[in-house]
């Protein structure tokens, strides 16, 4: 599948199911090489999570996503805003072939993150260009853009500095009118991210708030249909792709987003199976049994690197195997044929409808024209290209 419409100069093959967003630093050593090496042996894409590219991403060779998030590791000044020079440096190696800004994430959607100091290493100050030994704060915001109109104009700028490579964007929906004034933006400055990769607030990480992780964010599926739905009702669908994220494990994880509008998934948990995660819920502790998240060298031991990346890309491999025969059990020649109407969900112990039946979906230009969808022509209305705060509600006169 290409990712990149005609702004851009390096459009990239993506495969259907890649390595979602797990930085080093939260993961070990051992653990990026062996997925880094699984990706290249099964030609799919390795999310390099707001970490930045270390060394251990470079030594196999695998593509690589670079998500930049509002920290701007391994692209900061030492003030932490934006560095162009220091992006371009990166961007333009061959092994990067797509940016992805990174608004927010499953589980702590609008909330920013702190590595405590005593964990910042020398190799992980290395890779993120922050001092050692010294906290390491992700921002809940971006500096590089206050409103989405001058988020696309980042985009633009990023497009150019990596030398015309597909930059696109990763969130999980809170707000609806947040994500319609984006919308809005990509109409008014004539702009538009390559891509959009949806995270349902069911993924994310052991590093969130509990409150967070229980409370905030849209779910998946629900995210997706909003944010699908918004790009057919603009007439932007054609020219921008969609990723998804949250939980995807099982084929028909990928079956049941793909119907929804997806155009490929990402998946973290199930590759950290792979390479030996037993749940053990000690990542915080830096004592995982299975060298999966430590730094501590020892224990990076349980992980050999040429065996997990063989399982990585065998767990790439089965699991669209499987997509391809539930494919072909629908009927359908390939996964871009799945429809709403081919998934069914149970909705009370005595009725099963399908997804076509169960969520609203627009029609091309719908949003432009006056949707007949009550709640999206609300929160259309509220949506702002200038600013990420909402416009006050469309009252009718009583």
């Amino acid at each position: 599948m290409k990712v990149g419409d005609t702004e851009c100069k390096q459009p990239y093959a993506l495969s259907l199911f890649n390595i979602s967003a797990m930085s080093f630093g939260a993961l070990s050593a051992n653990a990026i090489r062996a997925l880094n090496k699984g990706a290249k042996l099964g030609g799919f894409a390795h999310d390099t999570g707001e970490g930045s590219i270390s060394r251990y991403h470079r030594e196999h060779g695998g593509d690589l996503i670079w998500e930049l998030g509002s920290g701007y590791f391994g692209c900061r000044n030492d003030d932490g805003t934006f560095c162009a020079e220091r992006f371009a440096a990166q961007a333009v190696a061959p092994q990067v072939k797509m940016i992805e800004i990174k608004l927010s994430q499953g589980a702590k959607p609008g909330h920013g993150g702190v590595l405590p100091g005593p964990k910042v290493s020398p190799e992980i100050a290395a890779a993120r260009g922050v001092p050692m030994g010294v906290d390491c704060v992700s921002p809940a915001r971006h500096s590089a853009f206050a409103s989405p109109i001058e988020m696309m104009h980042f985009i633009a700028r990023l497009r150019e500095l990596s030398q015309g490579k597909p930059v696109g964007f990763k969130l999980c929906i809170g707000h609806p009118w947040e994500f319609m004034a984006i919308c809005k933006a990509m109409l008014e400055t004539r702009i538009r991210p390559d891509f959009i990769v949806v995270d349902g607030s069911e993924g994310g990480t052991g590093a969130a708030p509990l409150e967070f992780v229980d409370h905030v964010g849209t779910p998946l599926r629900e995210g997706l249909v909003l944010v699908h739905n918004c790009l057919v009702g603009t007439g932007l669908r054609h020219a921008v792709r969609l990723g998804a994220s949250g939980r995807v494990v099982t084929g028909f994880d990928m079956a049941r987003l793909l119907a929804l509008g997806a155009d490929w998934c990402n998946a973290a948990r199930g590759f950290m199976f792979a390479l030996g995660c037993v749940q053990a819920q000690s990542c915080h502790t830096d004592r995982c049994p299975t060298g999966v998240a430590t730094q501590n060298t020892w224990r990076q031991r349980a992980i050999v690197v040429d065996d997990k990346a063989v399982r990585v890309r065998q767990f790439h491999d089965n699991t669209l195997a499987a997509l391809a025969d539930l494919v072909g059990a629908a009927g359908l020649s390939a996964p871009n044929e799945l429809l709403p109407m081919h998934i069914l969900r149970r909705t009370s112990p005595s009725e099963v409808r399908s997804f076509a039946e169960v969520y609203p979906f627009l029609e091309p230009g719908e949003l432009l024209a006056g949707t007949r969808h009550a709640q999206y022509a609300q929160q259309w209305a509220m949506a702002d290209a200038g600013r990420f705060a909402p416009l006050p509600p469309i009252r009718s006169a009583a």
